[in-house]
């Protein structure tokens, strides 16, 4: 049902160096590629991704894990779910579409991806979008009782197996929808059709598995976020966030600081709040359609 809205789209599947990847691709024009957020998937982008594609070679692809991409074993230390390897398939992917560089557009834990792409890829990633995330360096070393209210699942999932799988995969169908009602402020913005494709992966308990796994990675992704201190990126950088997001409002200081958390992660940044929640593709799709277009035809 949901392909319906992605109509013009060719759907594929890639096999990367670590996993094999979901994708859908449609238009004409410099690649952009789109990355979704938990606990989520490629359909998030089926209000934005059309418009896009009017201009752009649009490719969105399934996280590792997510969606209907493989879902690898992390290994003991997770790294297998790290920010650095999950960066690695869409480049992959992209280089066998034959882009050598692309624009990245991340929302969540894409954003984070991105991030972490932009750091180790500089000559691919033509420009960054990061939509309603801080900087994951910056969420754990500012952490007070009411960020981790706003951000309980990050400390849930990153336990040891099988804990969360079981708690969460006990009601997967109540937790989704009352995890998307927590975060968006736009009733009706997430489609029947969309929850639905939502919640056929996040009931499949390898996915489940994953994207905990994406989670306790954490620690990896520290480690390479503590290596790279020094290091900005290169490319323009998009801020977007809602600010009717829940989580925010929960923990007022983190509005204030998004901008200045990228900005000190890169020296070309631009930003500004869109009114919605989290899900601004979903919630706010014409203006992060309006935002993204004027950003990306500037580089």
């Amino acid at each position: 049902m949901i392909d319906s809205v992605f109509e013009g789209f060719t759907s594929a599947r890639v096999v990367t160096a670590g996993a094999e990847i979901n994708l859908k691709r449609a238009g004409d024009g410099p690649p952009v590629l789109l990355l979704h957020g938990y606990p989520q998937n490629l359909v998030m982008w089926h209000k934005v991704a059309p418009r896009l594609a009017e201009r752009y070679t649009v490719v969105a692809t399934d996280l590792r894990g997510y969606g209907d991409s493989s879902k690898p074993d992390g290994g003991g230390d997770h790294a297998g779910y790290g920010k650095r390897a999950t960066a690695r398939d869409p480049v992959d992917v992209m280089a066998r579409l034959g882009f050598a560089r692309f624009h990245v557009v991340g929302h969540d834990r894409g954003a984070r991806v991105g991030h972490r792409m932009a750091l180790d890829h500089r000559e691919r990633v033509r420009s960054l979008a990061v939509l309603d995330v801080v900087p994951t360096w910056d969420i754990f070393h500012a952490i007070d009782r009411h960020g981790a209210a706003a951000y309980f699942h990050w400390f849930l999932m990153l336990q040891p197996a099988p804990l969360a799988e079981t708690l969460i995969g006990s009601n997967a169908e109540y937790y989704l929808r009352w995890l998307l009602a927590r975060w968006c402020a736009a009733p009706g913005a997430i489609t029947d059709a969309a929850f639905a494709d939502y919640l056929r992966c996040f009931s499949d308990p390898t996915t489940l598995h994953a994207m905990c796994e994406d989670y306790r990675a954490v620690t990896v992704d520290l480690e390479h976020d503590a290596a790279d201190w020094n290091r900005k990126l290169a490319c323009p950088v998009l801020v977007l966030w809602g600010e009717a997001n829940p989580r925010h409002s929960g923990w007022p200081s983190l509005s204030m600081d998004i901008m200045a958390s990228w900005r000190a992660r890169a020296d070309r940044v631009t930003g500004a709040a869109l009114p919605c929640g989290h899900f601004l593709p979903e919630e706010a799709p014409e203006e992060t359609t309006a935002a993204l277009l004027e950003f990306l035809a500037s580089q």
